[in-house]
């Protein structure tokens, strides 16, 4: 009479996983549901004495009344130590579920953060409200028509036969929610792990302006979740209502059955004669025998939320170490080479498509081009700000997502490098921490930036022109210790005789590298080793 259940989710083994006391709150939670059948008839019965006796007068009313009071008392207890003894099971499955998580995760496991959160916390409804009310749904529907066969024997047949169209209408609503709970969760996974990964990077997504792009893709992850969230709560609104359409119906034929039988106007042989207090009786056990199923699917999109989860869950519990790929050690200038690479921002059309390149070691290589070619998505592409639709990029003849990326490994001077509050000087250290002074000084001034290195600026690079930030930027690349240096237009705006000596100093810093400079200017290109046309 339950929901179907899901293969792919067992309870138990996490249950006992927990401890003996876990699963024993467990166990007592659902016998402590499971009982409420007894408040149940005993309200019924005391509301059948006290209609019985009323024409004896109001003394008469004392016993009928005190065990309906009697009964409410003791509902309420059940359903508050059930609740006591479920959370109690459900905490002590999500603390053992959760440490497996995180020793999972620090361990090197392949799981989302979102597993240790999220993850976790959808296990607590199914173990504090659903495992309670299986039990009871399973047994106490039948005690209770039992009970019912015993004042009409008709009138419990009613009850049992309008089970199976109820039943069947909670398997196909927990059909529908069990998928679309699956999706849900596997959106608000990628929604985590898609803002953690932005956060991490964030001075990355400043320095090369890709905050409209970054907030573009959480929108999109957000709006996903919304509309997965939306058609999880549509099923559910759809399958409460139609349970409570097949328990107002059920209980509406037995309500017309009692009725007519007590009228003697029932329009077939009446099989049974009804008095009042065995038609109140049935009446009153009628709503009963529904309630531990209605609480049943109540909870349980409880248990699709559990089932939603297990995947990532088990993953980050038992999935063994996965072997690291050996990260590439850049010892000298690498090769580089693109294959049929195409790079596409959302919808728009791509900034490029089957792009083949191939890069030998320690080439300088010029990319030119108007505009919006794809000079600077193809330099970004290198480091992973750009993404890459089709195609691959293979480094020393290795994948480019097989060897950790490139991010932070190369020298890298961008048209608007980011600035943190601090000295000029600082500031150009970001690029090798370990660097002298009179190291970065000479970085400063192969780059032109001649003036006080002690100089504070503010996040935004206050106390330094437009000129003097792309200087600053170029100082980082010149001081980075790294066979692979990335220019993106090193000479804008400079005038001749500055851009005469800038390439000068650009011929020097490539020695020993690879290098690729997206550039308008005719003057870079001349000293390249090659100049690619996008």
């Amino acid at each position: 009479m339950t929901a179907l259940p899901s293969p792919a989710f067992d309870p138990k083994p996490w249950l006992r996983a927990s401890g003996r006391t876990a699963a024993r709150d467990g166990r007592l939670a659902a016998v402590l549901v499971a009982l409420d059948v007894v408040p149940a008839a005993a309200f019924a019965l005391g509301l059948t004495m006290t209609l019985a006796a009323y024409p004896r007068g109001l003394a008469a009313l004392a016993p009928g009344l005190a065990l309906m009071i009697a009964a409410v008392v003791l509902r309420g207890l059940l359903a508050h130590g059930a609740m006591v003894m479920g959370g109690r099971a459900a905490r002590a499955v999500k603390t053992q579920v959760r440490d497996r998580v995180l020793a999972g995760l620090f361990a090197g496991r392949s799981a989302p953060l979102s597993a240790a959160s999220e993850g976790v916390e959808a296990l607590d409804g199914h173990y504090s409200r659903f495992e309670p009310v299986r039990l009871a749904a399973t047994t106490a529907p039948l005690l209770l028509i039992g009970l019912a066969a015993f004042a009409s024997p008709f009138a419990a047949a009613i009850l049992l036969f309008t089970l199976i169209p109820f039943a069947l209408g909670m398997m196909l609503a927990g059909t529908a929610a069990a998928s679309e709970s699956r999706r849900q969760f596997a959106a608000l996974s990628a929604l985590s792990g898609l803002f953690l990964d932005r956060v991490r990077a964030l001075p990355a997504v400043i320095a090369f302006q890709a905050q409209a792009r970054t907030a573009e893709e959480v929108a999109r992850g957000s709006d996903e979740l919304q509309r997965r969230t939306a058609r999880v709560l549509r099923v559910a609104f759809l399958s409460s209502a139609v349970l409570e359409f097949f328990s107002a119906l059920s209980v509406a034929l037995v309500a017309v059955y009692c009725g007519f039988n007590l009228l003697r106007l029932l329009p077939f042989p009446a099989p049974e004669t009804l008095d009042l207090g065995r038609a109140f009786f049935v009446l009153a056990l009628a709503p009963e025998v529904y309630a531990p199923m209605r609480r049943l699917a109540a909870a349980y999109h409880d248990r699709q939320a559990a089932e939603a989860a297990t995947p990532t869950l088990a993953a980050a519990c038992s999935e063994p170490a996965a072997t690291a790929v050996p990260a590439l050690l850049l010892t000298r200038e690498p090769s580089i080479q693109f294959e049929g690479l195409a790079i596409r921002y959302g919808e728009a059309a791509p900034v490029l498509e089957d792009f083949d390149l191939e890069i030998r070691p320690g080439q300088l290589i010029a990319l030119t081009g108007p505009s919006g070619a794809g000079k600077s998505s193809l330099l970004h592409a290198l480091i992973g700000l750009a993404p890459v639709t089709r195609g691959r990029i293979l480094i020393e003849g290795r994948p480019l997502d097989e060897i950790g990326g490139l991010a932070g490994r190369v020298a890298w001077a961008g048209q608007a490098p980011m600035v943190v509050p601090g000295a000029v000087r600082d500031n150009i250290a970001l690029a090798q921490r370990h660097a002298t002074t009179d190291q970065v000084t000479a970085a400063a001034v192969a780059a032109g930036l001649n003036g006080d290195l002690d100089r504070v600026l503010d996040e935004r690079g206050g106390g330094l022109s437009g000129g003097e930030l792309r200087r600053l930027g170029l100082a980082r690349a010149f001081l980075k210790d790294s066979p692979i240096l990335l220019l993106d237009e090193p000479t804008a705006n400079l005038d001749r005789e500055a851009e005469a000596a800038m390439i000068e100093t650009i011929r020097r810093a490539a020695q020993g590298r690879t290098t690729l400079i997206a550039t308008h200017s005719a003057a870079v290109a001349a000293v390249a080793d090659r100049v690619v046309r996008l």
